[in-house]
């Protein structure tokens, strides 16, 4: 169903626990996981959406759930707004952003959960609540990344921030090297991220830093070949080759990544921190202990070259500082992330199962909606406040209305 307003969306949740089937919200379909499934009530947000309030004088603005990512950031940017930080794709609906644990590069500013104030959610007996550090602050606290586990999130409310320019540097950089001034890089730059290319000892990396101005974002030709001819186009065509002849993946990666060339331009934050992202792809990734990210690293690239894997995607990394919620990955630890991917219909099994091996050994926490192969047993161990979660989750739905087999395997039955 897809309901237009809160009232109808609890009305909907109370007549299915009547019926006895199970509900799940559905975003997007950004996730790689089966998060949202569900054999009972699948609601969709498409309805749900737009602008409710701006409270210029509290800094927050609050959206209906099914507002996208998108659609969040182009009505914050027309009323001269911006969040902090934000990852690099924008198709997510709000709700299904900060439910999996959405996240981009920040030494100091966190995921998108970390940057809600309150947030609406309609319970399994079809109460609407309000959350807050005020107001129901337990149920603020783990619903801010609460999986779709305890309810259906129908509005959001998040920090906001006069708008920005960030200033972005994109520069191949030697693996040695990054690797070696990571800490270094981290610190002195707002957003740091890089991405290594397998097979080779070539790495990208981008750092981005707010600038007074003015605003120089490429230009329009260059912007085309950079991100849909290159990043996009030209990738696709790579990896379908690829894909075919997996031995010529290495002389490919060797290649491409002498091609590439340093660029810098300045632009509002949003437009700076996303990217166009047309490749299709299957990805994993796991939340590391900063300070064991470039070992980790170290050893996925030695797993690569003794083991014959043909990797035509490149690594990512980036960071996040610790926050307060149980279930975020990056919950009490200043974080990095590594992640992942291989083209849609190659073989990518016994890639991701030697990396999550790796990741595991390091204490490691796997994106909510990425691939990984972690249950609630495992699960528990890694989150200090898991019990604390599913206790939570006892007291609000009993019932299990929001569960699915995915949910059963994290948070256990």
């Amino acid at each position: 169903m897809t309901p237009a307003s809160t009232a109808e969306l609890a009305e909907a949740v109370a007549g299915a626990v009547a019926d006895g089937l199970p509900v799940k919200a559905v975003g997007t379909g950004h996730s790689f996981t089966a998060a949202a499934a569900t054999e009972g009530l699948l609601i969709r947000p498409e309805r749900l959406t737009g602008l409710r309030a701006v409270d210029r004088a509290a800094g927050t603005v609050t959206v209906a759930a099914g507002t996208t990512v998108r659609q969040l950031n182009e009505t914050l940017s027309a009323h001269g707004l911006s969040l902090a930080n934000m990852g690099d794709i924008m198709a997510q609906t709000v709700s299904g952003a900060v439910s999996t644990g959405t996240h981009g590069t920040g030494r100091d500013s966190a995921s998108l959960a970390a940057q809600i104030r309150a947030l609406e959610l309609v319970t399994a007996d079809g109460s609407v609540i309000g959350c807050s550090a005020d107001e129901n602050p337990e149920v603020f606290a783990a619903a801010r990344l609460g999986l779709g586990a305890l309810g259906v999130i129908t509005a959001v409310t998040f920090a906001v921030e006069p708008e920005f320019l960030l200033r972005a540097r994109e520069e191949p950089m030697a693996f040695d090297r990054v690797t070696t001034e990571f800490d270094q890089l981290v610190a002195e730059n707002e957003h740091f991220e890089f991405y290594w290319f397998p097979h080779t000892s070539g790495c990208v990396t981008k750092r981005n830093n707010r600038t007074a101005g003015p605003a120089a974002p490429p230009g329009r030709l260059s912007a085309w070949v950079e991100d849909e001819l290159v990043a996009n186009g030209l990738f696709q065509a790579v990896c379908t080759v690829g894909r075919a002849v997996p031995a010529a993946v290495p002389g490919i990666a060797r290649v491409a990544s002498r091609a590439l060339s340093a660029r810098t331009y300045s632009d509002v934050a949003y437009k700076v921190f996303t990217s166009p992202r047309r490749v299709r792809f299957l990805e994993m990734e796991y939340a590391v202990p900063r300070e064991a990210a470039i070992a980790a690293l170290r050893e996925v690239r030695a797993v690569v070259e003794r083991s014959g894997f043909r990797v035509s995607f490149p690594v990512e990394v980036r960071t996040a500082p610790a926050d307060d919620i149980p279930l975020s990955t990056a919950y009490g630890r200043d974080t990095a992330y590594l992640a992942v991917h291989m083209y849609r219909g190659t073989p990518y099994r016994a890639y991701f199962t030697a990396v999550e091996q790796i990741m595991t050994a390091h204490g490691g926490r796997p994106h909510w909606g990425k691939l990984h192969s972690r249950d609630a047993e495992y699960l528990a161990g890694a989150y200090p406040r898991f019990a604390e979660f599913t206790a939570l989750r006892d007291r609000l739905d009993p019932g299990r209305t929001f569960g699915n087999p995915y949910l059963r395997r994290v948070l256990g039955a």
